[in-house]
């Protein structure tokens, strides 16, 4: 069966869906690209644990981790993507089918365990940051090694470990970390139900992810702890 055959049996599904719907879940999924969250969490814990985990860390410091942040897990990420597009290696940059995601998660590993690396050798890391990276780099192994036998939706793996480094903030943090807590579930929620309405997934594909970035990110906790 062919792609355009495959996706025509998921489309009536979200077809029912109205247009600017679809056009809100798709904005939702690029704005929440899995690409864009390991930084996007690091700045979103520096801001909220400055005073607590990250105290006495000069804002340059952090701004020099962010950067190295963004070049591995973003540009790196995303010239893969592309060359490997341009190469022919894989069929599309969405990478919708489970095969198109085994070279590029095979490059990407690569580059969140560098960074994981570097910033575990990296003095005066605080361990929230440390726990982000290392579960960052355990969720690409998790989806690897699960696409292999059955497809799991990235978005929902990020989002889940978004969940996952809040919530031990939240259990961790001398600071109330309630509502930054319900603000990333409400998140998660929208990033999981625009994958619905877009048709990208069904809902084990989505609810695995939840479980994998989830448990990944509390598995670096307490492996790190």
């Amino acid at each position: 069966m062919s792609n355009t055959q495959g996706n025509a049996t998921v489309q009536p599904q979200a077809g029912s869906s109205s247009k600017p719907l679809r056009a809100f879940a798709s904005l939702l999924s690029y704005i929440f690209h899995p690409v864009f969250m390991p930084a996007v969490m690091a700045l979103v814990l520096f801001m909220l644990a400055r005073d607590t985990a990250f105290a006495g860390i000069h804002e340059k410091t952090f701004l020099m981790w962010l950067a190295m942040i963004c070049l591995n897990t973003i540009g790196f990420s995303l010239l893969t993507v592309a060359l490997m597009k341009g190469l022919g290696f894989i069929k599309s940059i969405y990478m919708t089918e489970s095969r198109d995601r085994i070279m590029p998660l095979l490059a990407i590993m690569i580059f969140y365990f560098w960074t994981n690396h570097v910033l575990s050798n990296t003095e005066g890391v605080p361990l929230i940051l440390h726990t982000l990276t290392l579960g960052s780099f355990w969720g690409i192994v998790a989806i690897f090694m699960v696409n292999i036998f059955y497809k799991v939706s990235m978005h929902t793996t990020a989002a889940g470990a978004m969940l996952g480094i809040m919530l031990i903030l939240l259990f961790t943090s001398p600071v109330n970390m309630v509502l930054p807590f319900f603000i990333a579930l409400f998140i998660a929620g929208l990033i999981g139900s625009a994958r619905m309405i877009l048709g990208a997934h069904k809902a084990p594909e989505i609810w695995l992810g939840y479980a994998l970035g989830l448990a990944v990110q509390v598995g670096a906790y307490i492996y790190l702890k």
